[in-house]
């Protein structure tokens, strides 16, 4: 098997080329042109289509999840289509993009309520279970493990201030760049009540944002320069809290999913 690490093979030409099953990790597919290309079974996870165009193309049996914006489909930008069906099936959906300080402790409120539903699912599986991977997605304690980094990088450092404000069982996205300083441990196998612990502890760092919460604060802007993640100059306060309530609902309906599987033994 040919391996490719730390190369630059920019410019390269591909053509009556066999890369069945080959795997693609942190590559840079920039502005690729394919034609007759053959994708059928492919599995791409993290990652980025901005400003792509496919053409002349069969998508047949194809499930994508994840972020539309501006995306035509023949002629038309199904997008709100699929805002408006998502919404209309989970209307406490609609609530997780608050505007004013109320609808931010609305949303969070609702998310409690159905994460703690979702737990005391998870705990009626077999401890195994929780750290079983479903479609090489994460676990569901590696689920629990990711919301906590999420709650520390937005809420702890972005607006609380704390440069570091991680557990060692925090657990960054897959595809991120990896940092010194910040734990990233996806073989741990901690236990769901030593994660829990962790969590009850970041959604009280959250409500007691939220509590005290007030119009200027989240009409403003935090700045975080300090080496780590996130660095951000003038980010809303608004869009770090945003991200918390978008990653909260959406890892909880994939634990929702892979709970289900689990159940059917797949």
């Amino acid at each position: 098997m040919t391996e490719f690490r730390e190369q630059d093979l920019t410019g390269a030409r591909f053509e009556r080329v066999s890369l069945r099953g080959a795997t693609f990790s942190r590559v840079n597919l920039n502005d690729v042109r394919m034609q007759a290309v053959d994708l059928t079974g492919a599995r791409i996870r993290g990652a980025l289509f901005n400003t792509s165009r496919l053409r002349g193309v069969e998508l047949v049996d194809v499930e994508i999840s994840g972020e539309l914006k501006n995306v035509v489909v023949n002629g038309v930008d199904i997008a709100p289509l699929v805002e408006a069906e998502l919404n209309r099936r989970m209307p406490e959906r609609g609530k997780m993009r608050p505007d004013d300080t109320d609808g931010f402790r609305e949303a969070w409120a609702i998310l409690e309520r159905l994460w703690a539903d979702t737990v005391a699912r998870a705990s009626t599986f077999p401890e195994a279970a929780l750290h079983r991977s479903v479609d090489d997605e994460w676990s569901f304690i590696q689920t629990l493990r990711h919301l906590n980094f999420a709650g520390a990088a937005w809420v702890g450092r972005m607006i609380l201030g704390n440069v570091s404000p991680w557990h060692p069982l925090d657990l960054p996205w897959d595809e991120a760049p990896g940092w010194d300083d910040i734990p990233w441990d996806r073989g741990a196998r901690p236990s769901l009540d030593e994660v829990l612990t962790v969590r009850h502890e970041r959604q009280a760092m959250v409500r007691h944002v939220l509590a005290s919460l007030t119009d200027g604060q989240l009409a403003s802007e935090v700045t975080r320069t300090e080496p780590g993640w996130p660095r951000m100059e003038s980010f809303p306060v608004k869009e770090c809290l945003r991200i918390v309530l978008n990653e909260e609902w959406e890892h909880r309906l994939y634990a929702e999913r892979d709970l289900t599987s689990l159940e059917k033994g797949n």
